[in-house]
């Protein structure tokens, strides 16, 4: 039996045995029995109710053009929803993030472009992404190079003028003089 969920400035609404009239309903969410409103995915809960482009998007390290990449790749439709994938959708799109040149998507498209260590192109997502940033700002520091120095003192890398901005609790000031 379908079940319909309307998202509304009331609140939402459920019911159940929707007719076809209610099922095109603009703001409507017709739910099957089959359909999960927290994906797992990569280590991140993903909302069902959102639309499986932009449901990827919770992902750290996949964007929205990543997301509309993979689903192009995967022929999955851009107007489903995310809690409707079905298990062989969602490897699909496990195996595309993980292995995207096999799905032909070119190397500029990647987040992880000529790695330093193993000179490969590869997207990172999820923990990973976390684990090789870390590792990035770990070895610019061990060789003293001025983005790592910076880095290492809390201070501005990029090249900003830090005279009067980005102070962040370091107050300076003048002090006033004592007696006369």
């Amino acid at each position: 039996m379908d079940k319909i969920i309307s998202i509304g400035s009331s609140g939402i609404n459920a019911e159940y045995g929707a007719t076809a009239s209610q099922k095109k309903k603009m703001g409507s969410l017709v739910v099957q029995d089959n359909f999960q409103h927290i994906l797992r995915l990569a280590n991140t809960n993903v909302m069902g109710r959102r639309r499986v482009m932009y449901g990827l998007t919770a992902i750290k390290g996949i964007g929205r053009r990543f997301a509309n990449v993979i689903c192009k790749k995967a022929d999955i439709d851009l107007n489903k929803r995310a809690g409707e994938l079905k298990n062989k959708d969602m490897d699909k799109i496990i195996s595309i993030v993980n292995h995207p040149r096999q799905f032909k998507i070119p190397e500029w498209f990647l987040n992880r472009q000529r790695d330093v260590r193993t000179g490969k192109y590869s997207q990172l997502y999820s923990n990973n992404l976390d684990t090789a940033l870390r590792e990035d700002l770990e070895r610019l520091k061990k060789i003293r190079l001025h983005r790592g120095i910076r880095h290492m003192w809390g201070l501005r890398v990029r090249g900003q003028h830090t005279k009067t901005t980005g102070r962040k609790g370091r107050t300076v000031g003048v002090s006033k003089k004592k007696g006369g």
